[in-house]
């Protein structure tokens, strides 16, 4: 007789369970239930406690003297360090000399033919008039100071940078043990690879360079390692089936496949070099970035100016030239290309020896201009009749401090009135919800490592003035993009302005904003929202104008507006890309709202400032660390990757 089985009866559970963000939300809800009462009876305030912090100054400056005192004596600092610094400086005076050697019109003339070579006589003649402008405004001693530098810190940049990514690219375990790292380097602010340099290399153009390398190499690894692991598959196999080796393989498949990506590579770390070795003049490294921070601390805004307009001019030069030699690879090459390029070099010694024969070596003094009393006339100008009074809207001093009362304020002294607890339990929340339990257990620990430091109120006031900067830049970045992806005609018009924004080194920023609002925690803001937004513009409008036309072209046959094609399927469609907006502006943000330190920023800013500037490195490494593990968490709260999102929990 045959038995009957009967299923057991499948418990009915509501749609809305089964959507992973409801269950990470009800889970969260009942831990919060159970250990909020519990924190709340044992810690009310919203300080985090003392008996939680341990206090490094003691063994930091242990350390630090220590370090000063066997400079000159240990065997690792004479022996190791000391011949590191002693070639760091040889090769940096070498480059100078050669081009102070050249002279002004022989660098001139070297610049502008590599340009013509690469790109054509459009951007040759840029570049010289670039070129010039740097002497007309009397910075050509500090250009080739700050050029010295940018030549040896990118070659080895590039040579660093290269043999990680080689690593990376051809072995899977280096790139398991790399990518974090390099992920968490690329998060940092420039400012936090100032300190640790300082403490073993002292002031001065060492320990600029080597900051530089440590800053500008991450870009060049990831794109290498990226480079040699997209390399066509069926290319590679050809080649195999010849019988070649795998050093034949690398040298004769993998790097030509992989050029695109490595001159990508060179064109970032020339960027980040550039905006590193201008933020190294607080350390020491001179050129155009020490007459800007000089002229900061003082206020003249005329002479921080006429040293900021050749920073942006080497800079968008500099990635013309990169960036048009990167679209011209693959090309059929020019008949007698080697040819031109000796003509060019000869071209080039010709005028160096010319300038040298007639004595014409240095800029002339009477060409120089002098910019800086007029643009400090015409800030006076404006302090006089722009900063307030100004009917109906307000001035410029007005509008920072309304946007310091009204948002600034209010928003330190919320964070800073939260328990400690509940700002880790919002911090864990934020990362669980759109990563992992790894994710969150990283953002936590990295938060809770600022309490334990002992700066979690300074860490909480730069805090939100990143929150404030990244709300008023996603706002206008989100707005801006929309309006870029619908309309050809405003990206066409947008996109010089957000070329040469995105080439700006981080420090020029502070120029404007001091000059419009004077100093304090709204300039570094409005510092930190110029500086962010055209990330955040150019990656929304990509995002929405890479939504599949099939999926509005069903909306629009069922009549949906606009309006509602863009509400109902070009956001929901572009979320990665606006995730990755979002991850980028709280990124770049940061970055800029601790170099606003400078300008009245203050918070942990100015305790790394401060630290440098003193000799107590004590302070600065701990705010060092600190800004590290904000930079960490703010990562981790806004970077949902494609593997995290997949794996859900």
């Amino acid at each position: 007789m045959a038995t009957v089985t009967t299923a057991a009866p499948r418990i009915a559970v509501p749609g809305v369970l089964k959507r992973p963000g409801i269950r990470k939300l009800l889970l969260l809800a009942l831990v919060a239930a159970i250990l909020v009462p519990l924190a709340d009876s044992r810690w009310a305030s919203g300080t985090w406690p003392a008996a939680l912090t341990v206090d490094f100054t003691e063994p930091l400056t242990k350390a630090s003297v220590w370090i000063i005192d066997n400079r000159d004596s240990h065997p690792l600092f004479l022996y190791f360090f000391g011949h590191i610094s002693n070639a760091v400086v040889l090769c940096v005076r070498a480059v100078y000399l050669v081009l102070l050697a050249a002279g002004w019109a022989g660098v001139t003339a070297a610049a502008s033919l590599v340009a013509w070579r690469v790109a054509g006589l459009r951007l040759a003649a840029g570049t010289g008039i670039a070129f010039l402008a740097c002497g007309f405004l009397g910075m050509w001693i500090p250009t080739m100071q700050t050029l010295a530098l940018m030549v040896v810190a990118v070659l080895a940049s590039v040579v660093v940078g290269a043999l990680l990514g080689l690593a990376a690219g051809l072995s899977d375990r280096m790139d398991r043990i790399l990518r974090p790292v390099l992920d968490t380097m690329q998060v940092l602010p420039a400012y936090a690879y100032l300190l640790p340099v300082v403490l073993v290399f002292g002031m001065g153009v060492p320990a600029a360079v080597l900051a530089t390398v440590v800053y500008a190499a991450p870009p060049m690894a990831r794109l290498t390692a990226l480079g040699l692991r997209g390399a066509d598959k069926e290319v590679l196999e050809a080649v195999e089936s010849l019988g070649t080796t795998a050093r034949q393989r690398l040298l004769t498949a993998r790097i030509p496949l992989a050029r695109k990506e490595l001159l990508l590579g060179l064109n970032q770390t020339i960027m980040m070099a550039l905006s590193m070795a201008v933020i190294a003049s607080v350390i020491g490294a001179g050129g155009l970035g020490d007459r800007v921070y000089q002229a900061l601390g003082s206020v003249d805004v005329g002479a921080a100016l006429a040293a900021g307009i050749p920073i942006v001019l080497l800079a968008v030069v500099l990635d013309r030239v990169t960036g048009a030699a990167g679209e011209a690879l693959g090309d059929e090459p020019r008949p007698g290309g080697r040819a031109r390029w000796l003509y060019a070099l000869v071209a080039t010694v010709a005028v160096a020896v010319a300038g040298r024969l007639a004595g014409r070596l240095d800029w002339p003094d009477a060409w120089a201009l002098n910019i800086a009393e007029p643009v400090n006339r015409a800030v006076d100008w404006m302090t006089d009749h722009l900063y307030s009074g100004v009917p109906v809207i307000g001035g410029t001093a007005d509008w920072a401090a309304h946007f310091t009362t009204w948002v600034l304020d209010p928003v330190r002294d919320t964070l800073q009135w939260l328990p400690w607890w509940s700002v880790l339990l919002i911090v864990a929340a934020l990362a669980w919800l759109i990563g992992t339990w790894r994710t969150a257990l990283t953002a936590v620990l990295a938060m809770a490592a600022i309490g334990v430091l002992g700066v979690w109120t300074p860490s909480l006031d730069t805090l939100s003035q990143v929150l404030a900067a990244v709300a008023v830049t996603l706002v206008l970045g989100f707005a801006t993009g929309i309006a870029a992806a619908r309309s050809d005609r405003v990206e066409r018009l947008l996109r010089p302005v957000l070329d040469v924004f995105q080439t700006m080194p981080q420090f020029v920023y502070l120029i404007p904003v001091v000059a419009l609002f004077g100093v304090g925690r709204a300039p570094a803001v409005a510092a930190a929202v110029v500086y962010a937004l055209p990330a955040v513009v150019r990656i929304t409008t990509q995002g929405l104008r890479q939504v599949d036309p099939a999926a509005l072209e069903s909306a629009r046959s069922l009549g949906a507006t606009p309006a509602q094609q863009l509400r109902q399927v070009q956001l929901p469609l572009a979320r990665p890309a606006l995730l990755l907006a979002v991850n980028q502006g709280v990124v770049l943000v940061l970055a800029v709202v601790i170099i606003g330190g400078l300008v009245g920023g203050g918070a942990l800013g100015y305790e790394v400032v401060a630290g440098l500037a003193q000799g107590d490195l004590a302070t600065g490494l701990v705010a060092g660390a600190a800004i590290v593990c904000l930079g960490l968490m703010l990562d981790r709260v806004t970077q949902p990757t494609e593997r995290r999102t997949k794996k859900g929990a």
